[in-house]
């Protein structure tokens, strides 16, 4: 685990899977001394039983889409047990379109332990990492050069090790590495959990489905929009105005249509 680098995870370029993942949008987590059933439970997912093999999950939440004729943000959730560097812990991964993991779950997750996700969402140049210990944000990144978090600099040298350039300076320098094999490497070294092809391919997987998140009651909307002669647009409008305004156009969009013929007088 200690000398793990991003060439160590150059299998996931010839993987189906992971193929798959990139293209649809995906969440892995490792969260540590929580069971696969606790995990579900903190996501509130419905339980759906187990699967067998990646491409069995993938499958479900191709089941879950077609069932519906919109878009939506709930996802089938997979989750199994594998041994890390001192205890175990659960992988919990989802096709989910780049929804990902929500940090209220990742807070819950890593309370008085330890949880490691990445994500993309899908076909987009959006690659997330994110370290929560304790219940609290340390390191996340989108990337390696712009990091955040209470402790934005603790992996540092981690990050360097597995392969990332931390400046301009050093990306322009230094040799090209996958990036995205690069953050399956940090996650090791964070967890000591290898994830492997055959590991991902063929596992256990308890299933979830894990409905979209409450939306947030909201009470209005501020527009602020700078044109490009640097003329600057800004108006705000309560929850009220908003309403009304909505009920003025659909009023107006019920109105009858009159046609008006040649005789017919004018307005």
């Amino acid at each position: 685990m200690a000398s793990v680098t991003a060439h160590d995870y150059a299998w996931i370029r010839s993987s189906s899977w992971f193929r798959c993942a990139l293209d649809t949008g995906y969440t892995l987590t490792l969260v540590r001394g929580v069971t696969p059933g606790d995990v579900q439970r903190v996501m509130a997912a419905e339980p759906q039983g187990t699967c067998t093999g990646v491409d069995a999950l993938i499958e479900r939440q191709d089941e879950l889409l077609d069932a519906t004729d919109y878009w939506e943000e709930s996802f089938i959730s997979g989750a199994f047990t594998v041994l890390g560097a001192d205890e175990d812990w659960t992988l919990v991964l989802h096709f989910d379109g780049g929804v990902g993991m929500q940090p209220r779950f990742l807070e819950a997750l890593s309370a008085g332990g330890r949880a490691v996700m990445h994500c993309s969402n899908g076909g987009k140049p959006i690659h997330l990492f994110y370290w929560y210990e304790d219940g609290e944000l340390r390191t996340t990144f989108e990337g390696a050069t712009a990091r955040n978090g209470s402790t934005p600099d603790a992996l540092n040298t981690v990050m360097r090790e597995v392969g990332f350039a931390l400046s301009e300076e050093e990306a322009a320098s230094e040799t090209h590495v996958d990036s995205k094999a690069a953050v399956f490497a940090l996650a090791e070294r964070l967890t000591g959990v290898r994830v492997t092809e055959e590991l991902v391919r063929n596992a256990e997987y308890q299933l979830g489905h894990v409905p979209e998140a409450p939306a947030e009651e909201w009470t209005g909307i501020v527009i602020d929009v700078t044109d490009a002669h640097g003329e600057r647009l800004h108006r705000e409008f309560t929850r009220e105005e908003v309403d009304a305004a909505v009920e003025r156009a659909r009023a107006k969009a019920n109105a009858p249509i009159v046609i008006l013929g040649p005789s017919s007088p004018a307005p």
